[in-house]
């Protein structure tokens, strides 16, 4: 089945005013949540203004702070911002400066469960199930009920805070097998009492966040989840089962829209990027037997997938017969053509990163000029400076050489 497109003549124009749930945005332009790497102590810093304000003042519609983790131990690393009292201040200087842009802006919350740190966050991290956890070299610990009860609720706590000091909405991450994603993983997922095993065991977790999200926002701001279409690995999360997903999510009716995406930040990240594979640059970041690991076997850890324009057009065209929902198409979209190519496809919004990254202005730049292309060249670089303050390293290179040592 494939997706029935919309006329031409009544097309959502892209860089017009749209309504997300009860916000308007100044465009269905989202730039997606991209780890900022620059928020020392866990707080926000001015350079984390900096880089939204950036986005904003270059015609997005919506920046999306990432990665907001609604649990201290659920940071992917021990700077990484959470919500507490402490950090409440900084996050109200960011939402007004971005709005005295003209920009909406969302909080992406969730809590990293296998994907966090747990020797720099010097707390347990938590999976379905304990298994082996190459980030901090020890176990992951298998959650609670007490756990999983607690983290609901931290959901629910953050969504309060975000409307405290003032953001547009809030963004669930239920993708890159994050917690609730690696519970919706039958490969992660071994769990043998009621939140494993079949899809609706499997589920449940992330249902019960997005109840909890929905009932404390009480459509006081909007609500998305980001949610994968496939995990990109053997025995993990497959359309099959993220379609039905889908379909549940939409039932239960707490969210405003899905965003849609795949790959795993556990066992397969490139599913989700694309591109060249900066293997070299991305080793340098690590530490001790993880930089020596990665430099010695990240060929076979990284895959390499070339990119192509929207290249999770054709999965998610899939979501769009099954569901009503409004969609986020997310994944190779840097211009008018593509976006228009997703409004074509019925999709309501597009989200970007890596062509923002590399020129924050390019929307005001595209509404200004409708044949503007992006200059990113899909290096992926910008996924090797994550720690040290995300950034695209050729944002002040207009030439389109690609740097030697990629893995292409």
């Amino acid at each position: 089945m494939t997706a029935s497109p919309v006329p031409p003549a009544t097309r959502p124009d892209p860089l017009a005013p749209a309504d997300l749930g009860p916000v308007r945005l100044r465009n269905r332009v989202i730039k997606s949540a991209t780890f900022e790497g620059v928020t020392t102590g866990a707080l926000v810093t001015d350079a984390l203004i900096d880089f939204h304000v950036a986005v904003g003042a270059g015609g997005a519609g919506m920046t999306t702070v990432a990665y907001l983790a609604v649990s201290p131990e659920g940071r992917t690393e021990r700077d990484q911002v959470y919500w507490r009292p402490e950090a409440l201040p900084g996050l109200r200087r960011l939402t007004e400066a971005v709005h005295a842009t003209g920009a909406a802006v969302s909080a992406q919350i969730g809590h990293a469960g296998p994907v966090a740190n747990s020797r720099s966050n010097g707390l347990p991290s938590l999976s379905p199930s304990t298994r082996p956890n190459p980030l901090s070299m020890s176990l992951d610990r298998a959650a609670s009920e007490a756990d999983i009860r607690r983290i609901i609720d931290d959901h629910a706590r953050a969504t309060r805070y975000a409307i405290e000091v003032g953001f547009d909405a809030v963004e669930v991450h239920l993708g890159h097998n994050y917690l609730a994603s690696s519970f919706l993983s039958p490969k992660i997922n071994r769990r043998k009492d009621s939140w494993g095993g079949p899809l609706e065991r499997r589920a449940e977790f992330a249902r019960r966040i997005l109840q909890a999200v929905g009932e404390a926002a009480d459509g006081r701001i909007a609500v998305l989840a980001k949610m994968n279409m496939a995990d990109g690995v053997p025995g993990g999360l497959w359309l099959d089962e993220s379609l039905l997903f889908a379909q549940m999510l939409e039932r239960d009716g707490h969210v405003d829209a899905l965003e849609l995406t795949g790959g795993s930040s556990l066992l397969n990240p490139m599913y989700l990027f694309r591109g060249d594979v900066p293997i070299r640059e991305m080793a340098e970041t690590q530490r001790g037997i993880v930089k020596l690991g990665m430099k010695l076997f990240g060929r076979l850890v990284f895959s390499h997938y070339p990119y192509e324009p929207l290249y999770f057009r054709d999965y998610a065209r899939q979501f769009r017969d099954a569901v009503n929902l409004p969609l986020v198409l997310l994944g190779g979209i840097t211009d008018l053509a593509g976006m228009n190519a997703a409004m074509d496809d019925g999709f309501e919004f597009v989200a970007m990163a890596r062509a923002l990254l590399r020129e924050p202005d390019l929307i005001n730049r595209i509404q200004a000029e409708s044949s503007t292309q992006s200059l990113c060249i899909h290096c992926n670089l910008c996924a090797a400076s994550i720690f040290t303050g995300t950034r695209c390293p050729l944002a002040n290179t207009p030439e389109t050489v690609k740097p030697a040592g990629l893995l292409a």
